[in-house]
């Protein structure tokens, strides 16, 4: 009946019944919880300030020196900063005219 209702925006049967158990258990909201790893304050102003004072001194800087230099993810700098090197356009050479 949810299938029928939300097409393909609607969750997985296995979804469904996590997410009735979570509520089962005892959780009282859909927002994430806490979990354990390296917290994603990596996008902060300053971070992007430092990025963008980095490539002003040197703009042929690669995103794994940035995110080196910086200690920064290289997810962060090329994904969530945008911040992805342009290829170099090369003019082509064909055959020469006869």
């Amino acid at each position: 009946m949810l299938k029928k209702a939300f097409g393909v925006d609607c969750l997985s049967d296995r979804q469904i019944f996590r997410w009735h158990k979570a509520f089962a258990d005892g959780r009282g909201g859909v927002n994430d919880e806490n979990r354990a790893g390296r917290p994603s304050t990596s996008i902060s102003d300053d971070n992007v300030k430092r990025v963008r004072y980095l490539l002003n001194t040197d703009r042929r800087l690669s995103v794994r020196l940035i995110s080196e230099t910086l200690d920064i993810r290289h997810e962060i700098v090329s994904e969530s900063l945008g911040m992805r090197k342009k290829e170099a356009e090369v003019p082509l050479i064909g055959p020469e005219p006869t």
